[in-house]
């Protein structure tokens, strides 16, 4: 697959997620409020960037075989999926249901949003450190990027 097609691509297929998953079944006389589509995007784009993380973590852990040309593929998507993030946490969804984000970040929604900018930084950079050939700097990118994914959900997702 020609990686400039990609996004197009990935673009395409999370539209069909969010399709999906807002075609499920819901009462006829009370269709999906905004709040619960924008939750329902945020945990499609969300299940797309973990599709692409697992088999990153699997090369950086050693748990499967490095390769580099896989590996810059998923870091490239991840990067391009990161940017869409902040227009799922609009603040209508304050209200959805079904969201696992704890009320702390409304009410520290400058923290939240510099750990949103965190997680498109380190994506964009993961994604330039895989296009070389430094197995063990790319490894160290991934690694920093799983750390600002986990101290956002230390602090702002709920179990």
């Amino acid at each position: 697959m020609n990686l400039i097609n990609v996004p197009a691509l990935l673009r395409g297929a999370l539209v069909a997620a969010v399709a999906v998953a807002a075609s499920a079944p819901v009462r006829a006389d009370a269709p999906p409020s905004r709040a619960d589509q924008l939750v329902t995007y945020r945990k499609a784009l969300y299940q797309a960037v973990a599709w692409n993380v697992r088999p990153m973590g699997g090369m950086a852990s050693g748990k499967a075989p490095y390769d580099a040309k896989e590996f810059a593929l998923r870091a490239g998507n991840v990067a391009e999926l990161a940017p869409m993030l902040a227009e799922s946490y609009a603040p209508e969804s304050k209200a959805a249901s079904g969201s696992k984000l704890k009320p702390e970040a409304w009410t520290n929604r400058a923290d939240f949003d510099a750990k949103l900018k965190d997680l498109v930084d380190r994506s964009a950079a993961l994604a330039a450190t895989a296009k070389g050939t430094d197995a063990d700097a790319t490894k160290k990118a991934f690694f920093a990027l799983t750390d600002t994914c986990k101290s956002c959900h230390d602090k702002y997702k709920a179990d």
